[in-house]
C-alpha cells in the first residue's frame, strides 16, 4: 500500500493543485485534506498518515504549530512544507521538516522532496529496529558527519544551513562555510567560490555553528578550518586570510585577537 498523505492548505486552488501533482507522481494516496491547522490535527489523531504536505500561513493554527504538535503524535509523519513564503525555511527545519517547497513548484521538484521524505521514513524505521546507526536524522540534526576540530576544540557535528537559491531551499554544510558576515538585515555566507544570502542572523548562525566557528568581529563569523593566515596589523589586532579561492581577508578585533591565538595556541 501506498504511504497515505494529507494535504493542508487553506486555498482550495492550492490544494487541486498539489492532488494533482501528486496522483501524477503517484508515490502517495491522498487520504485526507484540511482547510486550516485546526482541522489538520483533528485528522492527524483519528488517522495515521505517513506523510503532510503542510501550508504556513492559515487561519486556525499555522503550518508550524501543526508540525511542533506532532511531535506528540506516537506515529509522527514526514512533513513537506509548500508555501508562497520563503522566510520560514529555517523554522521549518528546525521542526525536523523533510523539505521546504516555494510556491510555485513543478511536479520534478515536488517528485525530489518526495523521494527525500520517504527514504528518511523508511531509514528511520531501519534504525529504529537496531543499535543506533546513525541513519533517519532529518535536514539540521547532523548526517553521520565526521567530526572536524577547530584549533583543538571538541565538538559536535556541523549542522547543515538552509539557504534559498531560486525558488528551492539548498542545505548548505557548515563544514564549506569560509566565513559568514552581517549584511543589511541579513547574513551573507562565503563559500570556496560563491556567496549566498540567508535570513540568519549571526548571532543565530553562531548558535547553530557551535564551536567550529570563532565570532572575530561583531559583523563576521570565521570557520577556524579555513584560515589560512594570521597577520598582525600596527594596532595589535589580526587579519585574518581565508582559504577560499579569492584568498579573503577577515579582520579580528583587538578584543577578540587574544582569544583567537590562544585557540590556536599562540
Amino acid at each position: 500500500m501506498r504511504p497515505r498523505a494529507l494535504i493542508v492548505d487553506d486555498e482550495a486552488p492550492a490544494r487541486a493543485e498539489l492532488r494533482y501533482l501528486l496522483e501524477e507522481i503517484g508515490q502517495v494516496q491522498v487520504v485526507g485534506e484540511a482547510t486550516n491547522g485546526e482541522e489538520a490535527l483533528l485528522l492527524l489523531q483519528s488517522l495515521e498518515y505517513d506523510l503532510v504536505l503542510l501550508d504556513v500561513r492559515m487561519p486556525g493554527g499555522s503550518g508550524l504549530e501543526v508540525a511542533a504538535a506532532l511531535r506528540e503524535l506516537p506515529h509522527r509523519p514526514k512533513v513537506i512544507f509548500t508555501t508562497a513564503y520563503p522566510d520560514h525555511a529555517v523554522e521549518a527545519f528546525d521542526l525536523s521538516a523533510a523539505d521546504y517547497l516555494v510556491k510555485p513548484f513543478d511536479s520534478d521538484r515536488l517528485r525530489r522532496a518526495l523521494d527525500r521524505a520517504l527514504t528518511a521514513g523508511a531509514e528511520r524505521s531501519g534504525a529504529d529496529g537496531g543499535a543506533s546507526s546513525g541513519h533517519g536524522h532529518g535536514p539540521g540534526q547532523g548526517h553521520g558527519h565526521d567530526q572536524r576540530h577547530g584549533a583543538g576544540s571538541d565538538v559536535e557535528p556541523l549542522v547543515r544551513i538552509p539557504v534559498q537559491r531560486d525558488g528551492r531551499t539548498v542545505l548548505v554544510d557548515g563544514a564549506s562555510i569560509v566565513y559568514a558576515s552581517a549584511t543589511h538585515g541579513y547574513s551573507s555566507l562565503k563559500l570556496a567560490d560563491e556567496r549566498l544570502l540567508v535570513t540568519l542572523s549571526l548571532n543565530e548562525l553562531e548558535r547553530r555553528l557551535r564551536g567550529h566557528f570563532f565570532r572575530t568581529h561583531r559583523s563576521y563569523l570565521v570557520n577556524l578550518d579555513h584560515v589560512r593566515e594570521l597577520v598582525p596589523d600596527f594596532r595589535g589586532a589580526l587579519v585574518l586570510v581565508m582559504d577560499d579561492r579569492q584568498r579573503s581577508k577577515v579582520e579580528v578585533s583587538r578584543r577578540h585577537a587574544r582569544e583567537l591565538r590562544r585557540r590556536f595556541g599562540m
